[in-house]
């Protein structure tokens, strides 16, 4: 199964394709929102770096596109096997 940093990272570049924008021309617009450097955002959108929520509202804005999107084909439930397990679950 995917890992939720790789799917959410791929629907946030599917995306900005479907804006037409670039990962530069995506950040510049952001960084008005939002402190976001190209490096990360191509680290979010390889699903190897960390989304924090005001980058993700401030590409809300950018993209005008419903949170949902960025969500598409992620189950509530998938975990991130790099992930500590959560306590009390067996």
């Amino acid at each position: 199964p995917k890992l939720l940093g790789s799917t959410l990272g791929a629907n946030i570049k599917r995306i900005r394709l479907r804006c037409g924008l670039t990962q530069e021309e995506t950040v510049a617009i952001a960084d008005l929102r939002s402190p976001l450097s190209r490096s990360t955002y191509s680290l979010i959108e390889s699903g190897k770096g960390n989304l924090l929520v005001n980058n993700l509202v401030g590409l809300q804005i950018v993209f005008a596109v419903t949170y949902e999107e960025f969500f598409k084909d992620i189950s509530p439930l998938q975990e991130d096997s790099t992930m500590p397990p959560l306590k009390g679950k067996d």
